[in-house]
């Protein structure tokens, strides 16, 4: 929602609530969280996350993910991004206030997930980095990945395994690692598939997961619940099921992926399955950055376009 209509709506809610304590009016008057979780706000910013609130940052990196996740002095790092990302994810996470990471994880080891994590790694004070063990068989030897481990051993970090049922805290939200619940012969499904959770509110992250790795985690019986989906592999047909969306129940989705990419994402497929399920979509390539707030009980939700 463009920055003027937003606040033209703002504006009315404020003289329908300051109003509705002496009227009788005919109609439902909403709070004022109400009223700003559902009012998309534009910004040029990173956005300044409130103390005793979490802030779940989709930062804008094309064709590739990084999702930075920030409560108070506390914050943690999915992905980010490509090599060339590396400098812009730093200098995105030094505009968001965060001066150490808690932790990181690479959902799998392709470049447009790991790309930039050894910049991240050799800028900041991380103290976990977290990786999926994948089979021997499809062990990447790209410089993309000997550089992030060569980051970690450089910092005298060790890599964690991701591990189902493991739990990381930020701040007062915990990330729970739900995947991958399988041995696969790809490293898509591979990825980390974790859920965050904040009170009354959650996320899924699920890197490149597709319908097999979406399966074998429903399969395991895990909550599964969220408020917010990251949209598996940028949207590609190939995830996004309807039985993982029956479960999932997402308000909203986030799908990651570059303006004009070569792989047509996001498919019309998935986008269909999504709509139908009644969810809400933004994406970085028409949106920017997607940086979601909740206090607990609600998200609000504010978009950054570069430029």
């Amino acid at each position: 929602m463009p920055a003027t209509i937003a606040l033209a709506v703002v504006l009315l809610a404020s003289l329908l609530i300051t109003a509705s304590p002496k009227l009788d009016l005919p109609f439902y008057v909403p709070t004022w969280q109400e009223i700003f979780s559902a009012v998309d706000l534009e910004s040029d910013h990173a956005t300044n996350v409130p103390d005793g609130q979490l802030g779940v940052h989709f930062v804008d990196v094309g064709q590739a993910d990084c999702t930075l996740l920030q409560y108070g002095e506390h914050a943690a790092l999915v992905d980010a991004g490509n090599n060339a990302d590396g400098p812009a994810v730093v200098q995105y996470l030094e505009d968001a206030g965060v001066t150490k990471l808690d932790f990181v994880i690479g959902t799998h080891p392709h470049e447009d997930h790991i790309g930039g994590l050894d910049d991240v790694i050799n800028h900041f004070d991380v103290e976990k980095v977290i990786l999926p063990q994948v089979p021997d068989s499809i062990v990447p030897t790209t410089k993309t990945y000997k550089d992030v481990l060569e980051a970690v051993s450089n910092k005298g970090l060790k890599i964690t395994k991701a591990e189902i049922g493991d739990t990381y805290s930020i701040g007062e939200a915990t990330l729970e690692i739900l995947g991958p619940a399988g041995t696969f012969n790809d490293l898509n499904n591979e990825s980390v598939i974790s859920r965050v959770e904040f009170g009354k509110t959650s996320f899924l992250l699920t890197g490149d997961a597709e319908t097999e790795a979406e399966q074998a985690v429903l399969d395991t019986g895990a909550k599964l619940k969220s408020t917010v989906l990251k949209v598996g592999h940028h949207g590609s047909r190939t995830s996004s099921s309807d039985a993982f969306l029956d479960e999932v129940s997402p308000s909203y989705g986030v799908i990651m992926c570059g303006a004009g990419n070569d792989y047509g994402h996001p498919h019309k497929e998935a986008v269909n399955r999504l709509e139908e399920h009644g969810v809400k979509l933004y994406r970085t390539d028409v949106n920017g950055t997607v940086v979601f707030v909740s206090d607990g009980k609600n998200v609000t939700v504010k978009t950054q376009k570069a430029g």
